[in-house]
Formats: C-alpha cells, sequence, structure tokens
C-alpha cells in the first residue's frame, strides 16, 4: 500500500488531504496511512475517494471519505469538522485539490478562470485557516500545499489560469508559515513537475524528470516527520 520508501513513523497522528482521489494527493494519501496515520480522504467525486479508502483499509490503515468542494468555506469547515469527529484531532493537512483547464491567455473564458482560482488558491486558503486555526487550538502541526514546479521559474504551452493560482499559493505558503510559527505550525509546499509515468518514457531516458508518485509520498513524509521540525516556508522541488 504504501508508495513510499521513506521509513516514518506517523501513528496516532490524524491527516486531511483533499483531491486525494487521484494524482499526487491520492500518492501522498497512500503514503501517510502506510505510514500509521489515520487519513480522511477527501475528493469533489466520492466514488474515487471511496474506492482509496478501501485500498486503505485493505491494507490495514484507517481512513475515512469525504466529498467536499474546497471552494465552498462551508463544506471546506465541515470536512474539517468530520475529521476531528472520526480521529479526534487534526495534526496532518495536505491541500492537493487543483482545477487544470489549458486554455490559451487569449482565449480562456471567466468562468474557467475564476474556477481555476477559486479551487488552486482560495479553496487552499479556506482548508489552510480553518486547520490552523484547530491546530493552533491543539499545540501545532503541519500544513503542505501542492504547487507546481512551472509556478516557480518556468511555463507551460496554456494554463494561465493554472499557473496563476500556483504562484499565488507559493507567496501564500511562506507568509503562512511566518505567521503561524509561533502556534508550532509548519507549512510547506511541495512542487511536483512531470514524472516518467506521465510521459511514458523507457527507464533509460535522461531527462528533468522524477520518477514518478513514490517521490511525492516520501516528500510529504519527510515534511510530516520529526526529521523536518526546522523546515517551514519553503517549497520543496521534485523534478529530477
Amino acid at each position: 500500500m504504501v508508495l513510499s520508501s521513506f521509513d516514518v513513523d506517523l501513528s496516532g497522528q490524524n491527516a486531511l488531504v483533499t483531491g486525494a482521489g487521484s494524482g499526487h494527493g491520492r500518492a501522498i494519501a497512500l503514503a501517510l496511512a502506510g505510514s500509521g496515520a489515520s487519513v480522511s480522504v477527501s475528493d469533489i467525486n466520492i466514488e474515487r475517494a471511496e474506492s482509496l479508502v478501501e485500498q486503505i483499509e485493505a491494507g490495514g490503515g484507517r481512513a475515512i471519505a469525504l466529498h467536499a468542494d474546497v471552494s465552498n468555506r462551508f463544506q471546506a469547515a465541515n470536512m474539517i469538522e468530520q475529521t476531528r469527529e472520526a480521529f479526534g484531532g487534526l495534526d496532518i493537512l495536505v491541500n492537493a485539490a487543483e482545477v487544470f483547464h489549458p486554455e490559451p491567455l487569449l482565449g480562456i473564458d471567466e468562468w474557467n478562470w475564476r474556477r481555476q482560482l477559486e479551487v488552486n488558491i482560495t479553496g487552499a486558503f479556506f482548508c489552510l485557516q480553518l486547520a490552523a486555526r484547530v491546530m493552533a487550538d491543539e499545540g501545532g502541526g503541519r500544513i503542505i500545499n501542492l504547487i507546481a514546479t512551472e509556478a516557480l521559474h518556468s511555463t507551460i504551452p496554456a494554463g494561465i489560469g493554472y499557473l496563476a493560482g500556483k504562484a499565488g499559493l507559493v507567496a501564500m505558503t511562506r507568509q503562512a508559515a511566518r505567521e503561524l510559527a509561533p502556534q508550532g505550525i509548519r507549512v510547506n509546499g511541495i512542487a511536483a513537475g512531470q514524472n516518467k509515468e506521465d510521459w511514458s518514457l523507457p527507464p533509460e531516458a535522461d531527462l528533468d524528470i522524477y520518477e514518478g508518485p513514490a517521490d511525492i509520498g516520501g516528500a510529504a513524509l519527510f515534511l510530516c516527520s520529526e526529521a523536518a521540525r526546522s523546515v517551514s516556508g519553503q517549497v520543496l522541488v521534485i523534478q529530477g
């Protein structure tokens, strides 16, 4: 079940992963569960969330499936409360929910522009703020925001709404880390590029890409571990 070879004991820890039904969110949820954490698997597609919970439970882990649109503040708050009710607390939040529309700058419509910003940065803010309030009362926690390497130093052929939100998430990660440090809350980001599975490339291909989901899961485990107790406000790039 574990999508990481990095050995971390998160027994007794409670995590919430948004956008966990697929992609990087799924990889991180599996890694956290495989390391002993109880995991709330949240996704706008409840069937994907339920399928992942079945996989986690089959491997001996503990998880619940939640349906939520993170851009809706009330649904975000309910998601956090359901996690606390199920597990007794919240120690880890992973903001992995995202929307990507590959329209060019001259062609994107208002709906798709707004939707990407509402999910990719406003939704992440709702979850971060609400979770941080809980963590502050409980003595601390860890928050991870999923970003994109292109939002740091590159571009993509089309997708201005997506990168605008992700770039804003970089600044939000750093500012939140500064403001939440006194409460014992660490806030970091993981920026992932394309991987060999995405590109369907042979193993010997020597390109600037990473291997696959295990790398993302391992990065998240590191940031959630005591090994990263002095790491906050950083964006860990997983690119190869």
